[in-house]
């Protein structure tokens, strides 16, 4: 049997050993330590060898955790520039006006947070008053993502710079009347402030990663140089579970962004309960952090624990805060002195003497009060430790009380996130606390009183002094006054306007040459931002890696083992294209930072992003709804389109729904053309709107949705007459007559119109001449190429009319005078077409692909969903039928002849 004690082989075994000698004696010594010293002891002693190894750069596997401890000892805290004192006040104005917002909002039910900021207040005020650089400044300033639940302190620091006033306190959350405050970080909402939606948990994290990212390929492109610009990201350790928190860091250590710091609030707790109720959060975060390669940076305890430290001789009391697990570390806060002495301090017999030193006073002022997120010393050390750091990112863990200076009724209680208000005696508690100067008769009728000491006070100058050395207010988010872009030569659009003759080509294909001769244009080919999930190479894409090259901040350091082909892979510093490898999660994030870079950084770049349909909307239409949040423009392409079109992937890949999804989202202007021409029109358009000279009234920030199929079909030209373009802009356009076709039906002949959208209008074009040459019906088909734009201008009518004005929608005015029933098919759901059912004055009648998708051919596919063309075919006569054109015997004959 093997001994348990024993020790076990390890990779060093596998390692020669040039002196045996040696390392036994190494090993002898650790086993003496161990023996005469304890155990405790050996561990401080290799812990200690192994940080001096990794100081000295010496190739060894990095700790993991560290001791529960501030990583920047009171010794090593550089002095805090600036004025401690008036800061302090400055704070504590904010801390009241957050709470007396809130409070003040909670008579009208609409809810809020208070124990969030004033949990964090010294994280924010820090960086304000001494690092986060504004945009009146050179370069474009620092991206501040705010934690959204904090939202309530920055308002409060925005009234006491006068950028807000007590009607918009007032106003929190109540935006209706348009001179409310959004109750989180929104800039649709509150443009001139917000720049980063963050309060769908996760999202914030990740963006900021990419935002850090994208801020050095712009640089590294020679676009605009941002390497002044520091991306800082305000997070809870709650929302560290989110697994989009915690997606991209290896990317970020990977690529060496010193650009970034996520300073995260380890206040212990989350909207329930603990975060880590039996473990500590802080220890997990900082072994996730370190093995993903991030500087870390721990500020857990504030100065009043110095004295303590201080007597632990033994390491007794350090070994104490790494056992007791977080939900305890609450309860000490909540509890008094006696039961921390019993609790705490009597677990160890050296911590029993230690306890006798200290008084009750003492022991309190540590367990209740003391913590490094609170202190603006331990704060402004580990910001500059942050931002001094070369070579990684770094987050910082800062300790916190959620509900600090709040009372004794907040401070780490479980139902704190969801208290909303406090009682005017709370508030009077909380003010002697603060040492602010409002009297008791401020509190008229019970009313929380807003705090200010004036427009010209010291507090007010010293912030307002403080800011103008940084670069002017922040956050702030500024819309540069852009020239619009140049449109491209025409060129590039007119040439597929002749079709593709007898070569079969798939819309997918399609797009991509598009996008290849746009991004050769002198004026803003190189604003163009290829983002894809390394799936260049299905989409056809492989050709622009040795023409634009592949991003990659450290170049192509090796031989690409395709170096002799034409089409070869090429990473380069200064390269176009972001392939970032299979996370549609970053890849969206990429998107966001480059759709939003004429605000972030007064630079307008294009990005499009094409991806599996399938795992584009329903992967991450949170974060679609983020980019329509953060006025993103751009193109969404969602490739290998449709339920039927990808054949042999089956289920998880037959996408039937995105378009309803996109549907939803109000910035998304979605699109699913049909025909290569058509993709150039939409483009060309989308180029107009969101780059372009806008319109009166037209709203430039909207990101456009293209569906695109992998079906190699001919690509007919584009049909001659007016109103073609406009049609396929606005959704909707008749694409031929039964008699353009060239088909002949009777004189009299019942007539329907097939509206078709996306790889779909080649069915209803097959069923077009079934109808004609085998049924004696006359079919029109039309090119739906945005149902959901169809959609939305109807619904503009139905609003108009509200108002009183006279409006008619667009497909209503499309289809006016067009002779029969209405029958819509496309390769998605029902729903998809049926958006426009309501108004069409027609008999409407849709086909589509509902249900779960398929192995099998594209014919099989749409012979089981009922969408090929013969099914169109007997949908059409059971139409006509229904309204007495065609015999009822028609529809039961057609069922028979092809087999359905």
């Amino acid at each position: 049997m093997t001994d348990p004690n024993a020790i076990q082989p390890s990779a060093l075994d596998q390692l020669p050993d040039r002196d045996p000698e040696e390392t036994a004696e190494w090993q002898a010594s650790l086993d003496a330590v161990a023996r005469e010293a304890g155990p405790h002891r050996a561990a401080y002693l290799m812990r200690r060898t192994l940080e001096r190894a990794e100081a000295g750069g010496i190739a060894l596997p990095k700790l993991l955790e560290t001791d529960y401890v501030n990583t920047i000892p009171t010794s090593a805290e550089p002095a805090l520039p600036g004025d401690p004192e008036m800061e302090a006040r400055i704070t504590a104005w904010n801390r009241w006006n957050a709470a007396a917002m809130v409070t003040r909002g909670a008579k009208h039910g609409v809810g809020g947070h208070i124990a969030t900021f004033a949990s964090a207040a010294w994280l924010y005020e820090t960086g304000f008053n001494h690092f986060f650089k504004g945009k009146e400044g050179d370069g474009s300033g620092d991206q501040l993502y705010i934690q959204g639940h904090a939202s309530p302190g920055i308002y409060a620091r925005a009234f006491l710079d006068g950028r807000l006033t007590e009607a918009h306190l007032d106003n929190f959350r109540q935006e209706a009347g348009g001179n409310g405050l959004p109750s989180y970080p929104h800039p649709r909402r509150l443009p001139w402030l917000w720049e980063f939606p963050t309060v769908s948990m996760g999202l914030g994290p990740l963006s900021a990663i990419y935002q850090a990212r994208f801020n050095r390929y712009l640089t590294n492109r020679g676009i605009k140089d941002v390497s002044a610009s520091h991306v800082w990201a305000f997070l809870g350790d709650g929302e560290m579970d989110e697994p989009e928190s915690t997606a991209a860091l290896a990317l970020a250590a990977r690529e060496e962004l010193d650009n970034l710091t996520f300073v995260i609030n380890c206040n212990l707790q989350r909207l329930d309960g603990p975060v880590r109720a039996n473990f500590k959060i802080v220890q997990e975060l900082e072994a996730q952090f370190r093995g993903a390669g991030w500087n870390v940076v721990k500020t857990l305890w504030g100065t009043a624990w110095d004295e303590l430290f201080a007597l632990d001789t033994t390491g007794a009391l350090v070994r104490r805060l790494r056992q007791v697990p977080d939900a305890q570390i609450q309860t000490y806060q909540t509890r008094d002195a006696a039961y921390i002495r019993q609790d705490f301090f009597g677990a160890d017999p050296a911590l029993v003497e230690m306890a006798k030193l200290l008084s009750d006073d003492k022991i309190l002022e540590c367990f209740h009060l003391s913590r490094g997120g609170h202190e603006a010393r331990k704060v402004y050390a580990a910001y500059k430790a942050a931002v001094e750091h070369k070579g990684a990112p770094t987050v910082i863990l800062a300790q916190t009380v959620k509900g600090h200076t709040l009372g004794e009724g907040f401070a780490s209680k479980n139902a704190n996130h969801q208290m909303k208000k406090l009682s005017v005696d709370e508030f009077k508690a909380m003010r002697d606390l603060l040492g602010l100067p409002i009297k008791d008769s401020d509190f008229a009728d019970g009313v929380v009183p807003y705090g200010h000491p004036g427009a010209d006070s010291p507090e007010v100058r010293y912030l307002q002094e403080r800011r103008a050395a940084l670069g002017g207010p922040a956050p702030a988010r500024r819309t540069h006054a852009l020239a619009p872009l140049p449109a491209p030569a025409e060129k590039a659009f007119a040439s597929f306007d002749k079709g593709s003759g007898s070569q079969n080509v798939a819309t997918t294909m399609a797009f991509v040459r598009l996008v290849k001769d746009l991004v050769r244009d002198k004026e803003t080919g190189k604003r163009w931002v290829p983002i894809v999930p390394d799936e260049a190479r299905t989409f056809g894409m492989e050709s622009l890696f040795p023409s634009l090259g592949i991003y990659s901040p450290k170049g192509q350091t090796y031989e690409p083992v395709d170096r002799d082909q034409l089409m070869y892979y090429k990473e380069a510093k200064n390269g176009q294209i972001l392939n970032e490898g299979i996370t549609e999660a970053g890849s969206m994030a990429d998107f966001i930072a480059a759709s939003s870079a004429y605000a972030t950084h007064g630079e307008a770049m294009i990005p499009f992003y094409i991806f599996y349909s399938m795992f584009g909307w329903q992967r991450t239409a949170d974060q679609m709804w983020q980019l329509g949040d953060q006025l993103g423009r751009g193109f969404l392409v969602g490739a290998t389109a449709g339920r039927t079109t990808l054949t042999g992937e089956g289920l998880q890949h037959a996408d039937g729904h995105s378009p309803v999804i996109a549907a939803t989202n109000p910035a998304a202007l979605t699109y699913d053309p049909a025909f290569a021409y058509e993709i150039a029109v939409i483009v060309r358009e989308g180029l107009r709107r969101m780059y372009g000279e806008a319109r009166p009234g037209e709203d430039q920030n909207v990101f456009y949705y293209l569906t695109v199929y992998n079906e190699p079909l001919p690509q007919p030209a584009k049909p001659q007459g007016l109103g073609i373009d406009e049609g396929i802009v606005k959704g909707l356009y008749r694409f031929n007559t039964v008699e353009s076709a060239g088909l002949s039906p009777a004189a009299n002949a019942p007539r329907i119109q097939l509206l078709g959208s996306g790889t779909a209008i080649h069915w209803a074009l097959q069923a077009q001449k079934l109808l004609a040459e085998e049924w004696g019906v006359a079919a029109d088909v039309w090119s739906a190429t945005s149902w959901s734009e169809l959609r939305r201008d109807a619904m503009e009518a139905d609003a108009a009319l509200l108002r009183g004005e006279e409006r008619v929608p667009y497909v209503r005015q499309a289809l006016q005078g067009a002779e029969g029933p209405v029958l819509a098919v496309s390769d998605y759901m029902r729903q998809v077409p049926d958006q426009i059912a309501q108004w069409v004055e027609q008999d409407w009648s849709s086909l589509g692909a509902d249900g779960f998708g398929l192995s099998d051919t594209r014919e099989a596919a749409r012979r089981h969903f009922g969408v090929d063309a013969e099914s169109i075919v007997v949908a059409a006569l059971a139409q006509l039928a229904r309204r007495g054109e065609v015999k009822a015997t028609a529809v039961k004959e057609a069922r028979e002849k092809y087999g359905l």
